[in-house]
């Protein structure tokens, strides 16, 4: 199933081995032709789909979260095809170990394979993790690898697939994504005396400084310093921190996303109320 826009030690076990080969013009070429410009071949490498879509008749463009390269695109040739060893496997939350070539911003997918060792996620996970890559979609720029992100998506698909309270692993994994990608605000330090959050004080977070102490004409959502301090622990023990840190991490990424709206998001704000 592809989403609508998806923690083993990331250096050993079926997902390690990837390798990158190049792929040069033969030797016989003419002398006074330009040299071709050699491709790449990236073999066996980590990655799980993001979001695929249909390309031409047969084929389709894929978006790749990989464990050493970021996040890709590859055109899939021929994997609509009804005998197409890719067509089963293309699915999203599935560990994949994947090769390609190209060097352009659209690779040619050479081989998938499915690795295994996960279990699936289903119902309402199901849709959180949809809501997992539409974020990596919409924030991660192609081509910037993010190791340690791709390991926290890993074991935050791990977590929904042992049915982990939802609210607490998407948080966690919200933050994580902040982080990797440079843009997460400082929640320890008020931002404008530069003293320690205090956790009985009342603060708002400033999306591009950090935090400081909330005052009445404030209109970002205000949170206690006590739900700072335990997401920087990633503690979500405490319901008020749950509820708080909720909001907060909706103002942060309407924030970087430019206001574009998550389409999952809705659709898990909608199951709720149900």
């Amino acid at each position: 199933m592809t989403s609508p826009d998806s923690h083993p030690d990331s250096s050993t076990g079926p997902l390690a081995g990837a390798s990158e080969v190049p792929v040069n013009a033969p030797a016989s070429a003419p002398r006074r032709s330009r040299a071709p410009v050699s491709q790449v071949r990236v073999t066996g490498q980590p990655a799980f789909v993001l979001h695929s879509y249909p390309y031409k008749e047969t084929s389709l463009i894929v978006d790749l979260f990989t464990r050493d390269h970021g996040r890709i695109a590859v055109v899939a040739k021929g994997a609509k095809r009804p005998l197409s060893k890719l067509r089963g496997v293309l699915q999203t939350f599935q560990p994949l170990s994947v090769s390609w070539s190209g060097k352009s911003e659209l690779r040619t997918l050479i081989d998938a394979e499915w690795v295994g060792g996960m279990l699936p996620i289903e119902r309402t996970a199901l849709l959180c993790g949809f809501y997992l890559n539409e974020l990596l979609v919409k924030l991660l720029a192609r081509d910037d690898p993010h190791r340690a992100l791709f390991d926290h998506y890993i074991s935050t698909l791990n977590e929904l697939a042992h049915d982990e309270p939802a609210q607490i692993a998407l948080r966690k994994f919200e933050r994580a994504l902040l982080k990797e990608t440079g843009v997460a605000a400082d929640l320890t330090r008020s931002t404008t005396t530069r003293a320690a959050v205090d956790a009985v004080l009342d603060y708002v977070v400033d999306p591009e400084r950090g935090a400081r102490e909330a005052i009445v004409s404030d209109v970002w959502p205000v949170v206690s310093g006590k739900t700072l301090l335990d997401m920087e622990r990633e503690d979500y023990a405490d319901p008020a921190t749950q509820a708080q840190s909720k909001q907060l991490m909706r103002f942060l990424l309407a924030h970087h996303l430019g206001g574009a709206p998550l389409n999952t998001r809705q659709i898990l704000i909608d199951l709720m109320q149900l």
